[in-house]
């Protein structure tokens, strides 16, 4: 008998949680890899031999990280609202304006990582590449980054796989993730466990198999 009302609650709103899953993937896809693109741009800014970009980057970063993801998305999300016009109505998505707070937040957070793998990498081949005469940047491309990169890959999955659960504040702006959907079912049902221990059993099966998949990757980049 119970195993037949599990079921049962699984086909009738199966759909409803698959959506919201979609949700999530979507903004976590998007706070990784946007967030990865901005952290390394503060990433070398930190690194910069010019003061100015030094104190920008760290200015951003420590406020970033000193305040709740939640007042980030809120500033974020119902500032933009107020400057940009109503008939703009794809930049004024909730999808959109979410996505950007995520971004934000997490190049903070990268930002540091990358700023760690590079500094990891040993001196002497930055020295050598100068030698040859490659430029900083070619230096920093060519010979630094790659390296980097497989040093921090773990943190950066551990980054997202925490920007799966941290997506679940979007709740707070009505954008329908995973943990909305189970909202809108324990409304529907009237049971206020079981829709939010699925709601648990999805975000731990991303989690999960994330992780499987960066430790294929890290395998792989090994053997290289």
């Amino acid at each position: 008998m119970f195993i037949q009302n599990e079921l049962d609650f699984i086909r009738k709103y199966y759909y409803a949680y698959l959506s919201g899953i979609g949700i999530t993937v979507l903004l976590s896809l998007i706070g990784v890899v946007f967030g990865s693109l901005l952290g390394l741009l503060i990433a070398t800014m930190r690194l910069s031999n010019k003061k100015v970009l030094r104190g920008i980057s760290r200015v951003y970063i420590e406020t970033i990280r000193g305040t709740p993801l939640m007042v980030q998305l809120l500033i974020i999300f119902f500032g933009l609202k107020t400057v940009i016009p109503k008939d703009m109505e794809f930049l004024r998505s909730s999808i959109l304006l979410c996505s950007i707070a995520i971004i934000v937040n997490a190049g903070a957070y990268i930002a540091e990582i990358f700023r760690g793998g590079i500094n990891s990498v040993d001196k002497g081949q930055t020295e050598a590449a100068r030698s040859l005469g490659l430029t900083k940047s070619q230096t920093l491309k060519n010979i630094i980054l790659p390296q980097a990169v497989k040093i921090i890959l773990p943190s950066l999955g551990n980054e997202f796989i925490a920007l799966i659960k941290e997506t679940a504040i979007v709740i707070m702006v009505g954008v329908p993730d995973i943990i909305y959907k189970a909202t809108a079912v324990k409304a529907q049902t009237y049971m206020p466990i079981k829709p939010m221990v699925y709601a648990a059993i999805c975000y731990l099966i991303l989690t999960l198999s994330l992780s499987k998949l960066m430790a294929v990757w890290e395998r792989s980049l090994a053997n290289d």
